[in-house]
């Protein structure tokens, strides 16, 4: 049931990269060897001499190189081709070879044996009389190319190559239900994927939308939106793609590099915590599985203030080999880029999260992850415990689930009020393959993303089911049924339902 995630996407660049490199390789590896090439031997491919170059059927007396072609065919009865020359194609070094040492052998036969023509006698005249007057030209001619090739052959050794891969995603969303009309929710993202060396990724993402909204998400912006795609505390809303804006934007932008085969570094200005931490197997895609932040991330965990913007900051990862253990952590401050005059701004202000992931892994079947965050968000002090969780039932079969225990303190700016909180957050769901049709991927979840007293009269709870149709490579279509009570913790909204078509376009 896994697949890749947003934060793995170095390895699609890196696996493109092994795959030309292989190419190249293979044609290296076929070309030096002579007996592997039959183009090199005159006599493969029933090539034949030609006794007049006339009966080329793509050479055409116009051409440029038409009456050099005719000498070598005339004069030295050498040219041979059958029944094209294909003069615009590539030849190997093997080819340009076997081709000089025919054409000259050809020519010292004629001399030996005084046979051919007063053309090619004078020819061989002119050739000696240059090479003797021109014969301390040609040595320091032949050393500068044993340099040159001496120092082409260092530069090909070490040498920098850059491969840049584009990918696209597009999102598109038909959607109603109660309390809101029929409507289309989209977005755009671009991927520019850069290695440098196979083993680095530099990710720069572009993004923009339409701006649309959902039945759920109008509800919770209603009010403070506590709760919503851009909701204080939350991302738990009924689309993950909504609210986005119609400009196009810099989404993400950092680079990750391996300095040994077990441990990764990200650094840049744009990262998002979901790239790093708190992974699902069954919900953390929400191209693909399900639509709604309370499935696809902790709100304690991923802080939505942070995750939705994005900030400048640091990763790391620790896989050390035949190890079931995994650790990770990351900072990073959506507000790095404001002057420190400011002291709720900058690198170490109000915004930041910082947090530590261990991963471990006793079977193939089961998956645990322990977690904890430290942040401030609008001038409130975040410490959260977490528990993601993940077993396999079978190949086609898994459960999932998240918990976390969170301490809120301090006076909320986008409140405007001072409280302290021990908010809980949970989630768990199943995930399917192959059900009823082959190739499909379907889900159900229930969550409540965040539980307290302090914030509201009730408590919003989520309720998810999708089944993804893969059409094709590039085109997935995915109905989606959504219901959440009490939005934004507030009993008052009662009961929002919707439904949507998820289509999405990756090329």
């Amino acid at each position: 049931m896994g697949r890749e995630k947003n934060g793995d996407k170095y390895l699609i660049a890196a696996d493109a990269v092994d795959n030309l490199n292989t190419d190249v390789d293979a044609n290296s590896d076929r070309n030096s060897d002579p007996s592997s090439n039959p183009s090199s031997d005159p006599s493969s491919d029933g090539l034949i001499v030609l006794p007049s170059v006339t009966e080329l059927s793509d050479v055409q007396p116009s051409d440029w190189a038409y009456q050099a072609l005719k000498s070598l065919v005339e004069r030295y009865g050498i040219l041979s081709a059958s029944p094209k020359f294909r003069g615009n194609q590539a030849m190997t070094r093997y080819e340009f070879a076997a081709a000089l040492a025919a054409t000259l052998d050809k020519v010292e036969g004629l001399l030996g044996n005084a046979i051919g023509d007063e053309y090619v006698r004078q020819d061989a005249i002119t050739v000696r009389r240059l090479q003797n007057e021109y014969a301390s030209v040609l040595k320091e001619v032949r050393e500068r190319i044993d340099t040159t090739e001496y120092k082409a052959a260092e530069v090909e050794a070490n040498q920098f190559s850059v491969t840049t891969k584009l990918q696209g995603q597009q999102i598109v969303g038909f959607t109603g239900g109660s309390s809101a009309s029929n409507t289309v929710v989209s977005r755009t993202r671009l991927n520019l994927l850069t290695s440098f060396d196979k083993k680095d990724l530099l990710l720069t993402q572009l993004e923009s939308g339409n701006n649309g909204g959902d039945a759920i998400s109008q509800e919770q912006r209603e009010n403070v939106n506590l709760l919503g795609s851009n909701g204080v505390f939350a991302n738990a809303g009924g689309l993950d793609y909504t609210d986005v804006e119609s400009n196009l934007k810099l989404r993400r932008l950092y680079y990750q590099f391996r300095p040994t085969d077990s441990f990764a570094i990200a650094v840049g200005a744009k990262m998002s915590p979901r790239d790093f931490i708190d992974k699902n197997s069954y919900g953390n895609n929400e191209s693909l599985d399900f639509s709604s932040g309370a499935f696809l991330n902790n709100p304690l965990i991923v802080q939505n203030q942070i995750d939705r913007t994005g900030g400048a900051g640091a990763a790391i990862n620790w896989n050390p080999q035949n190890s079931k253990l995994i650790l990770r952590g990351l900072y990073i401050a959506a507000n790095a880029n404001q002057p420190g005059t400011n002291p709720n701004r900058g690198l170490f202000g109000d915004s930041h999260q910082a947090s530590l992931e261990a991963e471990y892994n006793p079977s193939n079947k089961l998956k645990l992850r322990l977690q904890y965050t430290n942040a401030v968000v609008n001038n409130t002090d975040i410490n959260a415990l977490g528990i993601n969780a993940e077993y396999s039932l079978n190949r086609n079969a898994g459960v999932f689930g998240r918990l976390g225990i969170g301490n809120y303190a301090g006076f909320n700016t986008s409140l405007n009020r001072d409280f302290s909180t021990y908010p809980v957050s949970w989630s768990v769901g199943v995930g399917l393959r192959n059900v009823v049709v082959p190739g499909t991927l379907a889900g159900i979840a229930i969550a409540q993303p965040f539980i307290t007293g302090d914030v509201g009269n009730a408590t919003q709870t989520n309720f998810e089911a999708f089944y993804n149709f893969q059409l094709s490579d590039n085109i997935s279509v995915t109905p989606i049924f959504s219901v959440v009570t009490n939005p934004d913790n507030d009993k008052n909204n009662g009961i929002i339902w919707q439904s949507a078509l998820r289509t999405v376009f990756s090329f």
